[in-house]
């Protein structure tokens, strides 16, 4: 079992363990951790579900992410993460909520915000947190890599 794996079998049996649930908003991942997650059978006890919003129009409408916030910060943003995760919880109900949002590549990238340029927010039960991450390697690579974090981001958040 590799690291991703364990870490992810920790986080499920933490919710489990506190009667807890989780849902996901997915930008650049394009659904893949929550694929991740419900390739596992019997995960339908702390696994709500994913909100995909690859667009901007998505974030806003489904999300409730400011359109403000989105025009000065841009979609990969700790805030725009962070609203996203928010929004998240309102929508699905959970306790705790996982947000990806970043540039995958191959284009896509500035000066500022590279190819693999990924922000990350968790929100639980009295916790809130962002996180950057840089990320190198195809598409392909930059989304597993995302997802990875994010899952190890989730156990580090539970405690």
């Amino acid at each position: 079992m590799n690291v991703c794996s364990q870490n992810l079998q920790s986080a499920i049996e933490k919710l489990r363990s506190r009667k807890q649930t989780v849902g996901f908003g997915e930008s650049c991942t394009g659904g893949l951790l929550a694929a991740t997650l419900a390739a596992l059978p019997g995960v339908s006890d702390i696994f709500l579900g994913s909100v995909v919003s690859y667009s901007n129009q998505a974030k806003v409408d489904l999300l409730g992410v400011s359109w403000s916030v989105l025009k000065v910060e841009g979609a990969v943003s700790g805030t725009v993460a962070r609203q996203m995760a928010q929004g998240v919880r309102n929508q699905l109900k959970c306790h705790w909520s996982v947000t990806i949002t970043g540039i995958a590549g191959p284009t896509g990238g500035t000066e500022f915000k590279p190819v693999g340029t990924v922000w990350f927010a968790v929100i639980g039960p009295g916790f809130d947190t962002t996180e950057r991450k840089l990320f190198s390697g195809s598409r392909t690579e930059i989304q597993k890599q995302a997802v990875d974090f994010a899952i190890e981001l989730l156990l580090k958040s539970m405690g």
